[in-house]
């Protein structure tokens, strides 16, 4: 090449690039570009070097690997990683050795950063335009044509392309490590291990050792606290802010908190800001300046994780309420439970007990909630005072606390002894007792919540016997409670399943003999098809709510038959229902009555409820308003089982009912015993004297009959005129009753004596 030619070239390097002194870097001198020279001429290494000499691309120099052979290159390309253009002669050690290394490169290595410039000497080996069609490289020259400048320019070309690939790369494998780390974060519920992980995340991303602090700024907290530490900060998780020593560290984060921004000179300090007073800090040095791809993925992380971070506040608000009492800030019974079940390890000598405060919601009702609430604050001190802070505590009910601990602390004369002295609350003296259930938990194979239930169940014992009772807990106690249970389970089960049915057992004037009407009774069968006696599952669905369910399928039932009975004609048919405490309480027990006869369509004066006595004397008040409400429908009332509780004949007086119902034991022992009759007569005639109808039940002989009827006793019904019976036969009864009537009525008439 002629020497003004090779002159002119070299002038044109001031053009391409211009040699400023390195910029700052670490210790002042910056990185070189790392160039593979693949070649089996020793000249051509020379040659490449020595034109390079004392040029930088991008303001940085070049440093030169060399291989002479394909394979040798191989070898140097798996122990380097940063190499960013490879110089690649074609004919080496084979015609197509430099092209077969591209290929190893591109496919095998996986490697699309690297920058690959082939020079080949013989041009006719590997044509130009096919050799760039088939494989992945940046350039192809002819090694005649790579002058001094030429060369330069190749390689500033590549090493652009090449630095725009690593910056893509970077910010791609930062994205995904930001997405990655944001996956990863959101499966972590604790505040310090969430916030160890962030500043372990900052470090990935920057590519440092994990060193740095998180603060936190929270809500209703006037200090900031350090949440998680690092590195030479280890030491100093949950403590103050001011437990740093470094003053520039700790006023770095108070100056990123206070102008909630992230802050980049001199060390990262990245802002977390989560509203409602929370925000968060997080510091970290990178020992070296960030430049914009930096930023841009650190303010990434930064909208992501600050979400993290709110979702772990709000996480940890939410398992504050789900294990711990927010009032007298005690476990709950949640948490009580799982206090019983993971740290009983030697359970003798322990024992569980349930305090109920007795009367708690008169307390409410008088003084109010607010004063009821500072009560149990009182109450939780005093149980703390006697029985020491070694007794662990528990609100596990609104009045109920849950104490466990030695029996010479938690037995029933401490309990009581806790109670001696009057509670103070607000300047009034309150005289307070409890009732407990206790457990020996050395006597029990229960654990955690099955200790509960296991203290619930003798706590209820106890409250059946007197206000400020004590029971322990036996095992024969437990089955029996859990048989109910049982059976309860088994009854709502058979009541979802369509297997609860009603029979009916007429009613009938005991002069005559003819039917007037039918009492509704529910019967169930199991689904093993057995027999279940109503004195065993309705006291149990009276207990649960599940007796309102029932009590009014058992109505709309009644009414619908009623209706079929009096379409058949059977006119003044009256169809009598039992109506239980929980029914009649119930907000919309009249709507369901009147549901019931309006979708039925019967007459209010053909259906009669029936209430025991025990619920006409529970709460006269209400009982007689209720009640005043049902006549206004035209609905007739019977009192049920009269005679075995303890009525006001005032006010029997004043509920205005229209049946009195003498109770079976009552009729057994009319003719068995004279205080039997003597009560029955006394039924009879209180009935006739406030001018109400009187009907018997249980009746099964003739002689009863003649004895009721002898006594003045309008109706009865039993055994003697019929047994329960499901729909189908009560309506083939009934197509018989004028039969009946008739054949009574002969055998009642007088016989004349001719």
């Amino acid at each position: 090449m002629p020497e003004s030619h090779n002159n002119r070239d070299d002038d044109l390097l001031d053009i391409v690039d211009d040699p400023d002194p390195p910029g700052p870097g670490a210790e002042g001198r910056p990185q070189p570009w790392r160039i593979l020279i693949v070649d089996d001429d020793a000249d051509v290494h020379r040659a490449t070097e020595l034109a390079m000499q004392g040029l930088l691309i991008e303001r940085r120099p070049c440093s030169f690997l060399h291989a002479r052979s394909a394979s040798e290159a191989r070898q140097v390309l798996a122990q380097e990683n940063d190499i960013a253009v490879v110089l690649l002669d074609v004919v080496m050690e084979t015609e197509d050795a430099g092209l077969q290394l591209v290929h190893h490169i591109r496919n095998d290595l996986r490697n699309e950063t690297i920058r690959i410039v082939l020079r080949t000497g013989q041009p006719g080996y590997a044509p130009e335009i096919e050799t760039v069609q088939a494989y992945d490289i940046n350039d192809y020259k002819t090694k005649s044509e790579l002058t001094r400048t030429r060369l330069y320019t190749v390689l500033t070309a590549a090493i652009r392309s090449y630095r725009q690939l690593c910056a893509l790369e970077a910010s791609r494998r930062g994205l995904e490590m930001i997405v990655e780390s944001s996956a990863s974060l959101s499966r972590i519920r604790g505040m310090t291990r969430f916030a160890e992980g962030v500043v372990t995340q900052i470090c990935a991303l920057l590519g440092i050792l994990p060193e740095g602090l998180v603060c936190a700024q929270l809500e209703g907290e006037a200090d900031v606290r350090i949440v998680a530490a690092a590195g030479q900060f280890a030491s100093l998780i949950d403590r103050p802010i001011s437990a740093i020593r470094i003053d520039a560290v700790r006023e770095r984060l108070l100056r990123c908190l206070e102008l909630k921004t992230s802050l980049y000179d001199d060390g990262t300090c990245l802002y977390f800001g989560m509203g409602e007073g929370r925000a968060m800090a997080a510091l970290v040095d990178a020992h070296r300046d960030l430049d914009e791809l930096d930023h841009q993925l650190l303010r990434a992380f930064c909208s992501n994780i600050a979400v993290g971070f709110e979702n772990v506040v709000l996480y940890s608000q939410l398992l504050d309420q789900a294990y711990n009492d927010q009032l007298l800030h005690l476990p709950n019974r949640t948490r009580f439970a799982e206090l019983l079940d993971r740290n009983l390890k030697d359970p003798h000598g322990v024992t569980l007990a349930l305090i109920d405060i007795d009367d708690f919601s008169d307390i409410n009702d008088a003084f109010g909630h607010a004063f009821g609430d500072q009560v149990l604050r009182a109450v939780a001190l005093r149980l703390v005072e006697v029985m020491g802070l070694s007794t662990a505590m528990a609100r596990v009910g609104a009045d109920i606390f849950g104490v466990l601990g030695v029996q010479s602390k938690v037995n029933p004369e401490t309990v009581t002894a806790a109670f001696d002295e009057p509670i103070v609350v607000a300047g009034e003296r309150l005289q307070l007792s409890a009732t407990t259930g206790l457990v020996r938990l050395g006597e029990s194979q229960s654990v955690g919540s099955e200790l509960l239930l296991d203290a619930q169940i003798a706590l209820k014992r106890a409250k059946q016997a007197h206000r400020g009772a004590s029971q322990y807990f036996s095992a024969a106690m437990g089955t029996d409670a859990r048989e109910r249970f049982k059976l309860l389970k088994g009854l709502r089960m058979s009541f979802e399943d369509n297997r609860l049915f009603l029979n009916y057992q007429p009613q009938v004037d005991l002069a005559t003999g003819r039917c007037l009407g039918a009492e509704a009774l529910l019967r169930w069968r199991d689904e093993h098809g057995k027999f279940i006696p109503p004195d065993q599952f309705i006291p149990l669905a009276e207990q649960s709510s599940l007796i309102v369910h029932i009590g009014e399928f058992v109505l709309r039932t009644a009414c619908f038959e009623l209706r079929r009975i009096l379409d058949a004609g059977h006119a003044g048919f009256r169809m009598a229902v039992n109506i239980s405490l929980a029914q009649f309480r119930h907000a919309n027990f009249l709507n369901s009555v009147q549901s019931a006869m309006r979708d039925s369509g019967v007459p209010a004066t053909n259906l009669e409820l029936e209430i025991t006595e025990s619920i006409a004397m529970e709460d006269p008040t209400f009982i007689l308003r209720v009640l005043e409400e049902v006549k206004q429908l035209g609905v007739t009332v019977a009192i049920d089982d009269f005679g075995t509780g303890f009525s006001s004949l005032s006010q029997l007086r004043r509920l205005k009912v229209d049946r009195l119902k003498i109770d079976r034991a009552f009729v057994q022992e009319a003719q068995a015993s004279e205080a039997g009759a003597t009560i029955a007569m006394m039924v009879v005639n209180l009935g006739r004297s406030l001018g109400l109808t009187v009907i018997a039940e249980g009746i099964e002989t003739e002689e009863q009959r003649q004895h009721l009827l002898n006594l003045g006793c309008h109706e009865g019904q039993g055994w003697l005129f019929a047994r329960p019976q499901p729909a189908e036969q009560l309506e083939a009864w009934l197509a018989q009753e004028g039969e009946r009537a008739a054949a009574a009525a002969a055998a009642a008439a007088p016989i004349s004596v001719s």
